[in-house]
């Protein structure tokens, strides 16, 4: 059977990739539905170019419940001037537009978590077809990516910026040095659980540097989370030779998940009982949280110890848990 030729993106683009100077518009997906017979998803974007120089690809809400991201990238699609740029700034600050306009994880259109959807389809869900263009259309423009993330409705994390350990040791060199530049508090040599359809994958492969971060969580932003996104952007933008000025330099510890002893589940539902704060000391044994069976009284708690030694990175963070459900997570301090 003969491979049909891949169909064309069925998103459009109501601003010039290739233009000078500063654009606001969207990304356009047809979405035919009850309330709208001929209706779209509209994702804005923000372009901005000026002269020569690298291509940065700025998203947020890949997740619609992480807010640092958004946040600091409408901020800076409506402040940014071209004459500040060399090069080109292509700015996303809700990749998966549905999601975010929900306040949830996936989108409410089709269930679909944008960060396992790669590489898409152009004729899939609604959320395939938006990974589908980002994969062959945007990706190919950037030089650099930065993708926010934090912990959303069900993790907190210590507010960190991340790469990922890689077989292309020059392209790890430069993701971490722009993790540096970025300078959140705290800095990630990153382990994903499940790297499979994920846009750091999918731009990793084509050769991008790409960098990430976790600034929070809790489905909400706060005060500081948020100022680190918006000083840590436009860091990155400066180091990478893309926006002018000088970096903002702020101290930084670096962390390192060295392997999936970082992890710990829970094996039963329950009611949690945090026994350590994000940043504390944790030893290899130490009961890091007990989890109360909320069925009768009288029953012990389960309790969930670390693997390692290191800080508390992560943890689940409404009050009751899930057989399944990530407790907590430990990183080791490299510098």
């Amino acid at each position: 059977m003969l491979d049909r030729p891949l169909r064309p993106s069925p998103i459009s683009s109501t601003v010039d990739f290739s233009a000078a100077g500063v654009q606001h518009g969207f990304l356009r997906l047809p979405y035919s539905r009850d309330d709208s017979a001929w209706g779209s998803v509209t994702i804005p974007v923000t372009v901005v170019k000026n002269g020569e120089g690298p291509t940065a690809l700025l998203t947020g809400g890949n997740h619609g419940d992480e807010y640092e991201g958004p946040i600091a990238l409408f901020d800076l699609a409506r402040t940014v001037k071209a004459e500040d740029v060399s090069g080109r700034i292509i700015i996303v600050p809700a990749m998966n537009y549905p999601a975010f306009l929900a306040g949830t994880r996936t989108s409410p259109i089709d269930r679909g978590n944008m960060n396992r959807s790669f590489p898409g389809a152009p004729d899939g869900t609604v959320t395939q077809k938006i990974a589908d263009y980002f994969q062959r259309v945007l990706l190919p423009l950037a030089d650099v990516v930065l993708d926010f993330h934090s912990g959303g409705k069900t993790l907190d994390f210590l507010p960190f910026c991340a790469a990922h350990i890689l077989p292309d040791k020059v392209l790890e060199a430069r993701a971490f040095e722009l993790v540096g530049a970025f300078g959140a508090p705290w800095s990630m040599k990153m382990l994903e659980i499940d790297a499979v359809g994920m846009y750091d994958t999918a731009a990793e492969e084509m050769g991008k540097v790409f960098i990430t971060t976790e600034l929070g969580g809790g489905g909400t932003a706060t005060a500081k989370t948020a100022g680190i996104a918006r000083t840590g952007v436009a860091n990155m933008l400066k180091a990478a030779g893309i926006l002018k000025g000088a970096v903002v330099s702020t101290e930084t510890t670096w962390l390192d998940m060295p392997d999936g002893d970082c992890f710990s589940f829970a094996e039963d539902g329950g009611l949690i009982e945090p026994l350590y704060d994000l940043g504390d000391t944790v030893e290899n044994g130490d009961v890091v949280a007990r989890i109360y069976p909320v069925g009768r009284t009288g029953v012990a708690p389960l309790e969930v110890t670390a693997k390692m030694d290191g800080v508390l990175a992560a943890r689940h963070f409404p009050g009751l848990v899930k057989p399944g459900d990530c407790v907590s997570v430990l990183a080791a301090i490299v510098g």
